[in-house]
C-alpha cells in the first residue's frame, strides 16, 4: 500500500485513536507517548502541513504499526 502525504494534525489524530497522547510541544513538533507493557514509546511528530514519506514511514514503523494498519485508521 502507497503512503500518500498527510499533515502532522492528521497523524496525531490517528495515533491518538491508539492510545497515544500528547506530553508535550516544542515550537512546531509534537511529542507524543504511548505506555507499551515494560516500556514507554515515544514519538515526536512535526506540525507541518504536509509530512515527507519518509519521515511518516519512520513515525508508522516506531509506533509498532504497518502502512495497512495506518492507513486504517482514518
Amino acid at each position: 500500500m502507497k503512503l500518500r502525504n498527510i499533515s502532522g494534525i492528521e497523524v496525531i489524530k490517528r495515533l491518538k485513536r491508539i492510545g497515544y497522547i500528547a506530553t508535550r510541544q516544542k515550537g512546531s513538533h509534537v511529542r507524543l507517548e504511548k505506555y507499551n507493557g515494560q516500556k514507554t514509546v515515544k514519538i515526536t511528530v512535526p506540525l507541518h502541513s504536509s509530512i515527507k514519506i519518509g519521515t511518516l514511514t519512520r513515525i508508522i514503523k516506531d509506533a509498532g504499526l504497518t502502512v495497512e494498519e495506518f492507513e486504517n485508521l482514518e
